[in-house]
């Protein structure tokens, strides 16, 4: 039985990779503003290439690198590019984005990433999941000091993180000089808790961010308007 995941414009192959196609990754690439008509994007952490391939749907940007350090999800996020109709915007390079950034002089106007969640209590016997979905691989700290690194005087920085952790990442963002200009709280249920925050950074200080909240579904399979018109472009079924 096949894995793939078929959207409207393309198609991921995901049985490589630990992470598969989840609500989190497709959620950033729909919401990511590209208002400022970025030419270079990055994906860090970019899995099955899901978002990356998001954004090229979504964009003109000339340049569209992901990295990606599980070799298996490296040569599925390759593939899934290359059979794209976006191939030759598209590169995933195989490497931590700390030696990404340590190592590459380019500078991107638009940087994503669906960054590893759980901290240590939740560790499974799968490595490959574990890496995928864990901080140890790479702590905030690390994501935010590689993203300042590789980001364009007036790029954006775009993150998915829990609710729980959202203070946090606010401040080790001022630590290394990136600001939130967009923040949207999501619910599952217009009565269920916010467990995600989608963000945007940007080096300049906005006076207060603009604040948004998405809830998903009314009921099962019900899903909002507002959650519709975000993600229609890519849903086959929306």
């Amino acid at each position: 039985m096949s894995t793939a995941f078929q959207f409207k414009q393309f198609v991921v192959e995901q049985d490589r990779c630990a992470m598969k196609i989840g609500t989190d990754g497709v959620l950033l690439g729909a919401w990511t503003s590209l208002e400022t008509h970025p030419e270079s994007i990055l994906d860090i952490g970019s899995g099955t290439g899901v978002i990356a391939l998001q954004l090229a749907q979504r964009s003109v940007a000339e340049t569209i690198d992901a990295i990606e350090l599980d070799p298996d999800a490296y040569e599925q996020c390759s593939e899934n590019f290359e059979a794209s109709p976006w191939n030759d915007r598209l590169f995933c390079y195989h490497a931590s984005v700390q030696e990404f950034a340590a190592e590459m002089d380019l500078k991107y106007d638009l940087i994503v990433s669906n960054p590893p969640f759980y901290t240590d209590e939740y560790k499974t016997n799968d490595p490959a999941r574990d890496q995928a979905r864990f901080t140890d691989t790479l702590p905030f700290e690390h994501l935010f000091l590689c993203a300042i690194q590789l980001l364009s005087l007036k790029g954006t920085f775009s993150v998915i993180v829990p609710k729980k952790e959202h203070e946090n990442v606010v401040r080790i963002a001022a630590q290394h000089g990136l600001h939130p200009k967009r923040i949207c709280e999501v619910r599952g249920t217009p009565n269920s808790e916010v467990k995600r925050i989608l963000m945007e950074f940007g080096r300049e200080k906005y006076r207060s961010p603009v604040t948004e909240q998405l809830t998903i579904e009314n009921g099962r399979h019900n899903y909002t308007q507002s959650y519709i018109q975000l993600v229609k472009d890519f849903y086959l079924k929306m």
